[in-house]
């Protein structure tokens, strides 16, 4: 038995092809590359649709190629890193303070701790088309069209990397559908050196009148695989369905009046409506298609954290305990008056 699971842990290391949200990863043979999360940003105007992706990778490979099969002709250039810093920002949740009354646990006199718990991208037939070519950091982008799946593994392999079978039975699809590719070649700037941690992110656009998200290819992952994705349009955008992974969870919703630095580059300044979206795919192989998401209500989300914090006063005196003594000393109070009525002598009148 140990043998076995050793056997198919060893297998899983060396599978050449990998998916990666919406692209497939392939490391040279036997080695291994894995996308811990892939984060896209999308940008979309009705004509014109812009992908930012940035990978943070962990393995053994020393080179890499990641193809990205695109509806149209396509544009390749370098993403600006504080894109999603900035998105971050403009999504993170709103924080705020829920007061109670009695003491909890963590509260006095339970416990000495006052401050309360938080809450939680038409060539002939068999032909590979080489659309463009060039160099971005440590990025080599090529532009393909291809009608055959096999033409395309041709050209992989003439560049030193190896179409599987299944993967090229993914990209079928694609194919019929006169897709076009974006084949980046991936090599660290020193040799000898693996490819980890987070990479450049790519900016990719192309011609569309619809707003699509390649994602069938992720259906060849093993393990389990998780989506984010910032959607930037006129309106609130959501998939119109969910192509077999769980529910997308919308995490932030709302109009971005003012924009500026890197996610003023990529809107051209406008103000724009911003949709944040998670989607968690238990079972890839159950991945059925690509994301086309629709416009719906702009009706705005942000997420709120509550900290549940004990009700204070002054320097963080308790309420309750005021309340209680204020109590407390209401009743003796009474009590006290009550017993002296009762002492005091009746007064009787003169007759």
């Amino acid at each position: 038995m140990i043998v076995a699971l050793l056997a198919l842990q060893l297998g899983s290391l060396i599978a050449p092809a990998y998916a990666c949200g919406c692209g497939a990863m392939i490391p040279d043979r036997n080695q291994r590359i894995g996308v811990d999360r892939e984060t896209s940003a999308v940008r979309w105007d009705g004509r014109t649709e812009q992908i930012v992706m940035r990978f943070t990778v962990q393995g053994n490979a020393e080179r890499a190629a990641w193809i990205m099969p695109v509806p149209g002709r396509a544009d390749v250039a370098l993403g600006d890193p504080e894109l999603f810093d900035e998105l971050e920002r403009l999504t993170r949740p709103e924080h705020k303070d829920r007061h109670y009354f009695w003491p909890r646990a963590k509260d006095w006199p339970f416990d000495s701790d006052v401050d309360g718990a938080g809450a939680a991208a038409p060539p002939r037939p068999g032909a590979v088309g080489v659309v463009g070519r060039e160099r971005l950091g440590p990025f080599d982008v090529a532009r393909l069209t291809a009608t055959d799946p096999k033409a395309l593994s041709g050209w992989l392999e003439k560049n030193g990397f190896q179409l599987s079978d299944r993967l090229a039975t993914e990209l079928r699809p694609y194919v019929e559908q006169k897709w076009e590719y974006v084949a980046v070649r991936l090599a660290p700037d020193a040799d000898g050196t693996a490819l980890r941690g987070e990479l450049d992110p790519l900016r990719i656009s192309f011609a569309s009148d619809r707003l699509i998200y390649p994602m069938r290819l992720s259906r060849l992952a093993k393990t389990h695989q998780s989506l984010g994705l910032y959607v930037l349009a006129d309106h609130r955008m959501e998939p119109r369905d969910d192509i077999g992974g769980r529910e997308p969870e919308v995490t932030f919703a709302g109009g971005i009046e003012e924009t500026k630095g890197a996610v003023a580059a990529l809107t051209g300044g406008r103000p724009v409506y911003l949709t944040a979206l998670d989607q968690e795919f238990p079972e890839p192989s159950r991945i059925d298609g690509d994301h086309e998401l629709r416009t719906v209500a702009d009706t705005p989300y942000r997420e709120v954290i509550y900290h549940d914090r004990l009700l204070t006063v002054g320097d963080g005196i308790p309420v309750w305990l005021l309340t209680v003594v204020g109590v407390l000393v209401a009743a003796v109070g009474t009590t006290v008056a009550v017993r002296v009525r009762r002492r005091r002598p009746a007064v009787r009148s003169a007759a």
